[in-house]
């Protein structure tokens, strides 16, 4: 069997899965394969929740108001969330979509919004971000759903860092740091539990980045001689860390 499907509807599920279970998906699910998909009654479906692997459905009852699905068989086991992190600075809705969308693709195990003194946005959606998160998840053949933290400012979360997360690394990418070649600087840091820092569209704050690089727990990198906008910076940023330190290498 191929690594994965790609040509089978994936619908990710709250609920349990188990061989012959049966699923009573809501309205909206079910109007989405019956109405939009237009799916009948014994189309497969591939079922996933983050916790039981994935599973090949069958539609038993073709309703789009209530659609029913059986569990047949599990076709891969669950996988362990990633070892990278993602904090960041809220960026406006489309650009904030595009980030989260491509920080799943890229492996990231938690999204972590990060408010700072440039930060443009004072509200942040955080239904709307996993509502992201589960939609990339679906299309990309993740089995590990990524988690959405609550906003918090960025010196609370460096205050409270060695308590929450002692053993991980913070890599953030600073548009002044015009030194060693990032791969370079990449491949010194020993830690294998990361976390990629990408700061708001005006840059980090002088006080701010004072205090990162204060820090043993914190290294910069440098990005290239161009300004990258912070959703470009992510995906970039996260390529070099999987590529040096993550699941790239295996």
């Amino acid at each position: 069997m191929a690594r994965y499907d790609f040509r089978t509807q994936r619908l990710f599920l709250t609920a349990d899965l188990a061989a012959t279970q049966s699923l009573g998906l809501d309205k909206s699910q079910s109007s989405y394969l019956i109405s939009v998909l237009r799916k009948k009654k014994g189309d497969a479906v591939l079922l996933f929740n983050g916790r039981h692997g994935e599973w090949l459905g069958e539609i038993a009852v073709e309703n789009k108001k209530n659609c029913v699905l059986t569990c047949v068989e599990q076709i891969r086991p669950q996988t362990e969330l990633g070892r990278v992190d993602l904090l960041f600075a809220p960026l406006k809705h489309a650009r904030l979509d595009y980030m989260v969308q491509k920080a799943v693709e890229m492996g990231v195990a938690n999204l972590r919004p990060v408010m700072t003194h440039h930060t443009q946005v004072k509200r942040v959606n955080v239904e709307r971000m996993r509502a992201n998160v589960i939609e990339a998840a679906e299309q990309c053949g993740v089995l590990a759903v990524p988690r959405v933290a609550e906003p918090v400012s960025i010196f609370s979360l460096l205050d409270q860092w060695q308590q929450t997360d002692p053993e991980r690394h913070i890599i953030y990418c600073d548009e002044s740091d015009l030194g060693d070649n990032p791969l370079l600087v990449l491949q010194s840091i020993a830690s294998n539990d990361l976390a990629v820092f990408i700061g708001p569209e005006g840059g980090f704050s002088r006080e701010e980045r004072d205090r990162l690089k204060l820090r043993d727990d914190v290294t910069a990198i440098p990005l290239g001689p161009r300004i990258l906008r912070a959703d470009t910076a992510a995906v970039a940023a996260l390529a070099l860390v999987q590529a040096v330190l993550g699941d790239w290498t295996l």
